[in-house]
């Protein structure tokens, strides 16, 4: 069964849709991992991206942590996980800028070591969600701080019904949604052919 598949049969057996804007899928990807179906992801990313000169993979804490490490895996590449908690021992030459959640409604400060983005390096962002893309956005932000580009995004589930999709194409990007959710509600999940 491909990736896709396999993806979409877990959201709508495991997923629940709390409401037309919430999705909680932490039965497979964010509390407990189904790390089988988190190789077939990375293996599905990996495989779309191929193509590309990248040299690192990048996430953002800690949802994203499980599918991007299976696809810096698949690729061969180190993963640089950003942080959006302050921590007394993250020192040094650090990238910062402010992020605004769409599922919690709060704001966030994303931080990376410089040293963990060399400039001159191609980067490929995989996340669990691409809603408004305002993570994707800060993860830009910090690259561009670096001197670094972002090639592409990978996204495991993508709310299509939002703007983030559109906004990171007409920025330049690759963007690889691995299952993209048309609606929901407490009736149930519409994907997008």
């Amino acid at each position: 069964m491909n990736p896709m598949q396999m993806l979409k049969e877990a959201i709508l057996s495991k997923g629940k849709a709390i409401n037309q804007d919430v999705l909680l899928v932490d039965s497979f990807l964010n509390h407990q991992v189904d790390v089988s179906l988190m190789k077939a992801v990375g293996d599905a990313f990996a495989a779309h991206f191929s193509g590309q000169s990248i040299d690192r993979v990048v996430t953002i804490e800690s949802s994203g942590i499980a599918p991007a490490s299976f696809t810096a895996l698949a690729m061969g590449l180190p993963l640089v996980i950003m942080k959006k908690q302050t921590s007394k021992i993250l020192k040094g030459d650090l990238l910062q800028t402010t992020v605004r959640s769409f599922t919690k409604g709060t704001e966030y400060e994303l931080t990376a070591k410089r040293e963990f983005l060399p400039a001159g390096e191609k980067l490929l962002l995989i996340d669990d969600f691409l809603a408004s893309g305002e993570a994707a956005f800060g993860v830009l932000n910090l690259a561009q701080q670096a001197g670094c580009e972002v090639t592409g995004v990978g996204i495991v589930i993508e709310k299509a019904f939002q703007p983030g999709h559109d906004r990171l194409v007409r920025a330049g990007l690759d963007v690889c949604s691995l299952a993209r959710v048309k609606s929901m509600s407490e009736k149930g999940i519409e994907f997008v052919d």
